[in-house]
């Protein structure tokens, strides 16, 4: 039996945020320009959503470019070259290609060869990614990661659809992580509730598409296939269960946002900021009842002019918040994401 010892990583004491960017599309969608075709009304989905706007990508902004945008800002943020990477993360759902990765072809065009890779958890996805980034780090593994957030929702909307269409935005959020003395980023508290798998989902797979397609070349006969985007179309277009998902993420996520705190040896009051995924502004403000937040405490509602970004939301959100109040720089912040899948992943991180 061989007596060779193996060479192992050298831990770190802990991670931080070291910077954020992010990539807005300029395209504004108003309620009403979405409201028609549900059957609604401005004053509707505001009450329903808080949202007023949304930010829409134009056609020839692809998820790509804007991945890139904010990765490229939080690289220039943090004060290094796109070579100080160790690693790239790409949380999104909506990268048009199974295979290869989002994350691949930004290490591309950052010219370097660190292990790059996508992350599917929708809106959990960026609160994953940093809990991978984080490990990676403290293990020493890396010393400084790419976390990049980026939807372009958009590309999957229905425009009749009443349960989720109207809330969808477009952009992409990053950050880098990078190693600190101490710990900037807590335990990650993360998990799944994957019995609940289709309380939001994608109308049809890719093999549904491929048989549709199939069918009608067989055939000849086109009425598998309507106006694109429609419940019966070939296309897939996202869907929920509105009020399930609305009682699962204000009292579920609730109490996975206390635990979180508590596992941090963190109270409310210690609290700068409060970052959650924009899903809905009622879920935040119900979020802000429960954990008690006291007022000075800053909370992200990105989601009143972006929408809901799904992974690219809470950097987003962080990024605004820090673009609006600077000083809240270094303080502490909760964020959780929680979406399809049912996925959910929460962190304490103290801001850039």
């Amino acid at each position: 039996m061989s007596t060779v010892s193996l060479n192992q990583y050298n831990p770190t004491k802990g991670s931080r945020i070291l910077s954020v960017g992010a990539f807005r599309p300029n395209r504004l969608v108003g309620n009403e320009e979405l409201a028609g075709p549900i059957d609604s009304s401005d004053e509707w989905i505001q009450q329903r959503t808080g949202i007023v706007t949304r930010q829409r990508a134009e056609a020839d902004i692809s998820l790509y470019d804007m991945a890139l945008g904010a990765g490229k800002q939080a690289i220039d943020r943090a004060g290094i070259k796109a070579s100080d990477l160790d690693a790239i993360v790409v949380s999104t759902v909506t990268f048009p290609y199974p295979t290869g990765s989002a994350a691949a072809l930004i290490a591309g065009e950052l010219d370097i060869t660190v292990p790059a890779y996508d992350i599917s958890a929708a809106c959990a996805g960026y609160c994953y990614g940093v809990a991978q980034a984080d490990a990676l780090v403290r293990s020493g593994m890396a010393d400084k990661v790419l976390v990049i957030g980026a939807e372009k929702l958009s590309d999957f909307v229905d425009p009749t659809d009443r349960s989720i269409s109207f809330l969808l935005g477009d952009g992409a959020g990053a950050v880098v992580l990078g190693a600190a003395d101490e710990p900037g980023i807590s335990k990650s508290n993360w998990g799944s509730k994957g019995q609940e798998w289709d309380m939001i989902r994608m109308t049809r797979s890719n093999l549904d598409m491929r048989d549709i397609i199939e069918e009608v070349e067989r055939t000849g006969d086109a009425t598998a296939i309507t106006e694109p985007g429609s419940q019966g179309g070939i296309w897939p277009t996202l869907r929920q269960e509105g009020p399930s998902v609305f009682r699962w993420a204000v009292w579920e996520m609730a109490k996975v946002a206390k635990q979180t705190l508590a596992d941090a040896g963190v109270e409310p009051e210690d609290l700068a900021a409060f970052i959650p995924h924009q899903a809905n502004m009622r879920i935040i403000d119900e979020f802000a009842k429960q954990l008690k937040l006291p007022e000075h405490v800053a909370i992200g509602r990105d989601i009143a002019d972006a929408g809901n970004t799904s992974a690219a939301s809470i950097p987003m959100a962080m990024h605004r918040l820090l673009e609006e109040r600077p000083e809240l720089s270094g303080g502490l912040a909760l964020q959780i994401g929680f979406g399809a899948g049912l996925v959910y992943g929460a962190q304490v991180v103290r801001l850039p």
